[in-house]
């Protein structure tokens, strides 16, 4: 048995997922929805639009961004 403990942004995913009622897909699909906006632009984005806190805002930015670029879909 191996311990996959989830780190990263990905560990405040369950806690949104609670905390604002959607599932991590449709906040993905919110920031993907406002490329090409800078990091900082998409956090501003959900904390003003949907009064998602810092820190989940960022964790959903970083993961997207970070997810995009591995698969070809930014710079």
């Amino acid at each position: 048995m191996t311990d996959q403990t989830v780190k990263g942004p990905a560990s405040y995913f369950p806690g949104i997922e609670k905390k604002y009622g959607h599932p991590i897909a449709h906040w993905k699909a919110l920031v993907r929805g406002h490329y090409p906006a800078k990091h900082m632009e998409l956090v501003t984005f959900l904390k003003a639009e949907h009064g998602m806190g810092h820190g989940h805002a960022n964790a959903v930015v970083a993961h997207t961004l970070a997810e995009d670029v591995g698969k070809g879909r930014l710079g």
